[in-house]
């Protein structure tokens, strides 16, 4: 088990790969993994509802698992500094935040592509990556 949060992602989708780019370059302390939805991790941890349907990040975080909007915004309060300003959204009610959510996350293949094979982490990043 990671003492470090993990972000699950799905690991064709180019937001999804956009987001865990975008969590590398901010994440200072190197605090978050990153795994695959598709990926052995996931499988352990997560239930099978949550690996077969791939419309969520899931960030895993002191045995707490956080889907959608939630997520994002656990992930931003994780990131510190100017980052978890933005946290101050997960006092809005869920419902309309994954509304939200929800219509970028049916969209997602065809506004940001998707690909053929699973991100590659750089040398530099696979210490960060799970199975």
């Amino acid at each position: 088990m990671s003492k470090h949060p993990i972000v699950f992602f799905d690991g064709y989708c180019g937001l999804c790969n956009g987001f865990v780019d975008f969590v590398i370059a901010r994440d200072q302390q190197k605090k978050f993994r990153y795994a695959t939805l598709q990926g052995k991790t996931a499988q352990q941890l997560l239930t099978p509802e949550e690996t077969v349907h791939l419309d969520s990040v899931v960030v895993f975080i002191q045995q707490k698992k956080f889907k959608k909007s939630q997520a994002v915004l656990e992930v931003f309060r994780e990131l510190g500094g100017g980052w978890q300003l933005l946290s101050v959204f997960r006092f809005l009610p869920h419902p309309l935040l994954d509304f939200f959510y929800d219509i970028v996350a049916k969209s997602r293949y065809r506004w940001f592509g998707k690909s053929d094979v699973c991100r590659l982490p750089t040398p530099e990043e696979r210490t960060f990556f799970l199975d």
